[in-house]
């Protein structure tokens, strides 16, 4: 089982009992836990300097402002950070989110290893989460279906714009040139990438003849 973890909770009742679940069941060694994610950031960083890394990291998504002023305002901010430090680091999401399409991605973009939903069962689900990240399985929460994303998944205008452009023939470099040309943004070719990769996840989609044939046939676009 893991021996040091780091836990981002913005409410000290929930990281107590977090700790103390933890503590109890798993007989966890180090844990460590902050209320801010710069301050998150900084330990793990430290830690990581000194050749004593944390091994698994426990993030909420939202974090309320307070009186410390912050550079890293989300789980997702202090996720990326960490990551780039540390990409083998292993991440479980800790929050009350139930969108499937928003969870779809956590795994997709930032490459998480488990998702817990908060709720009544939700300390015994993060339990089972670690036992199972622990041992080179993803876990999310029973009560959430990624496979309905797709059904669920909204397209914004960017979104539309890309697949437009995408159903005519242009490549990704040529969508680019086309958004920098008319001072829309983002518009590097790998963000373009990052967005259509994550379509093709959301929607099951093998290429983007694919994404466009399933698209069209729900009449999305």
């Amino acid at each position: 089982m893991f021996k040091k973890i780091l836990i981002a909770e913005d409410f000290q009742d929930t990281n107590k009992g977090i700790v103390n679940a933890l503590e109890n069941r798993l007989e966890i060694e180090d844990i460590q836990e902050e209320l801010y994610c710069d301050k998150a950031y900084n330990r793990f960083k430290l830690a990581y300097n000194i050749e004593e890394p944390y091994e698994l990291l426990i993030t909420d998504l939202s974090f309320k402002e307070g009186p410390v002023d912050r550079k890293l305002t989300s789980g997702h901010a202090l996720i990326a950070a960490i990551r780039a430090v540390d990409p083998n680091i292993r991440v479980i999401v800790n929050s009350m989110i139930e969108d499937p399409a928003e969870i779809n991605s956590l795994f997709t973009d930032q490459k998480i290893n488990g998702y817990v939903c908060k709720g009544r069962n939700g300390l015994n689900e993060l339990v089972t989460a670690m036992q199972e990240v622990y041992q080179n399985r993803t876990y999310v929460s029973p009560q959430i279906n990624l496979n309905s994303a797709n059904t669920l998944f909204e397209l914004d205008k960017y979104d539309l714009m890309i697949l437009q452009d995408l159903a005519e023939g242009f490549t990704k470099k040529e969508i680019s040139e086309k958004l920098k040309n008319q001072n829309i943004s983002p518009n590097s070719e790998s963000t373009i990438d990052k967005k259509v990769s994550r379509l093709f996840d959301a929607f099951g989609a093998k290429n983007t003849h694919h994404l466009i044939a399933k698209l069209i046939k729900q009449g999305r676009i």
